[in-house]
């Protein structure tokens, strides 16, 4: 190699590495730019998936608290299905991936036990969950509890009451009997006489047996998942069968759900329903003369005397496993679950609150007459089957009691409980 080589050699390799200490140094600064300047990116989004509310009271919720956390997050809602049932197809499939893109979910109440075990969920910090515990109704907080941990932060329940109509029943029946007995005698005198009711092959019809169940005294499951079927079920569903061959009957109790039934109530048809509070506003909207009429009641009592228990509705707030901002997702939902917010979806969207404090303030119980009677019934709850099967135990419950015109009093607790049994370990295709 000449003298001249080696000069071009060596400064060929001095820019070289000028040119690669200059690449070095600006990486260290984009780096630290990117570390420190956070608001150059702007806020984390953090997606929410939940069924699409149709008031908008959670997109203003969201909305409030992105611009409350001055930068640090934004909500972005992503709707689901208006069913219950494909929800939870939905969530499962991108959850059993993996999918990091889900950070807050709205689990309907009856997913805890499955979503816990499967390992979809963060626990609920303990600081958060004393929170919870100390501030909202027993009822909410046990349908977000798997094996004595908090797994989801209740955001709304419900809890379905008896509706009537006062031009048609002055005093509200206070027990199935009587409400059907009542019905079969509008019907005889040629007024409207229906019972509304939710008799769909869906999860409407294992919330109608569970409550039943729940309020003769008995369970479907016991604590220890086994199945404790008894007597309480031949009442239940021999009280089911009894409402679906009476004259009180609306022809399409074999397909009707919440909306339907309270359609069905709003255009005059309908003396009674049992149904959710959002009937309430939707009939005050849809016909006000029926409304003028329409009254409130506890959900009837399937053995005289014996207080209900109706199964607990509503949506638990849950942190993704996958989530990549889990810390931030924690502070969202505290902002979510805040009282005015909760007032709010309860006022607009007809979604009883979960904090105790909220039944107690006048504006609310004004704008939302029958809130003590929505407390009390959450308070003495009822709850739907707590297990990772729960999946399969309602798709068991629901097939055996579908039509319910059909349900045989004699034999239906030996056919529902071998089937829950093979949901349980697995050994059904449901």
């Amino acid at each position: 190699m000449t003298g001249r080589e080696r000069v071009l050699r060596t400064g060929s390799r001095s820019r070289s590495r000028k040119r690669v200490a200059a690449l070095i140094a600006a990486g260290v600064a984009t780096a630290f730019l990117a570390a420190c300047g956070s608001s150059g990116k702007g806020p984390v989004t953090l997606t929410w998936y939940v069924f699409p509310e149709p008031s908008g009271s959670f997109q203003t919720a969201a909305t409030e608290c992105s611009n409350d956390s001055h930068g640090a997050y934004d909500i972005k809602l992503n709707f689901l299905s208006t069913s219950s049932d494909q929800q939870r197809v939905s969530l499962v499939r991108r959850l059993a991936a993996s999918d990091s893109s889900i950070d807050i979910l709205a689990m309907d109440v009856d997913w805890t036990a499955e979503f816990a075990t499967a390992k979809w969920l963060r626990p609920v910090p303990e600081n958060i969950a004393a929170q919870i515990k100390s501030q909202d109704l027993a009822g909410p907080v046990q349908t977000a509890t798997w094996q004595n941990r908090l797994w989801a932060i209740p955001i709304n329940s419900n809890t379905e009451l008896l509706w009537y109509r006062k031009d048609l029943a002055p005093s509200p029946p206070t027990t199935w009997a009587q409400m059907i007995a009542d019905a079969n005698h509008l019907a005889a005198e040629g007024k409207p006489h229906y019972i509304e009711e939710q008799g769909a092959q869906y999860e409407g019809l294992t919330v109608w047996f569970n409550s039943m169940v729940n309020s003769a005294g008995g369970q479907i499951l016991s604590s220890d998942n086994k199945v404790v079927l008894g007597r309480p079920a031949v009442i239940a569903a021999s009280l089911m069968r009894q409402l679906a061959v009476s004259k009180g009957a609306d022809p399409s109790l074999n397909v009707s759900m919440e909306g339907p039934g309270q359609v069905t109530f709003q255009n005059g048809t309908a003396a009674f329903m049992i149904n959710y509070p959002f009937v309430w506003s939707a009939t005050q909207a849809g016909n006000p003369k029926v409304f003028k009429d329409m009254g409130y009641a506890p959900f009837p009592a399937v053995v005289p005397g014996v207080p209900p228990k109706v199964s607990i509705g509503g949506y638990n707030l849950g942190i993704s496993a996958f989530s990549k901002h889990p810390d931030l997702a924690f502070q969202a939902v505290q902002c979510l679950i805040q009282p005015s917010n909760q007032s709010r979806n309860a006022i607009k969207g007809g979604l009883a609150p979960v904090a105790a404090s909220i039944y107690d303030e006048p504006a609310f119980a004004k704008a939302y007459p029958f809130h003590q009677l929505i407390k009390q019934q959450l308070q003495n709850y009822g709850l739907r089957p707590q297990t990772p099967a729960y999946a399969d135990v309602t798709l068991a419950i629901q097939k055996t009691l579908s039509p319910t015109s059909n349900i045989n009093p004699n034999t239906v607790v030996s056919s529902l409980s071998n089937k829950i049994k093979l949901s349980l370990s697995s050994s059904a295709l449901l």
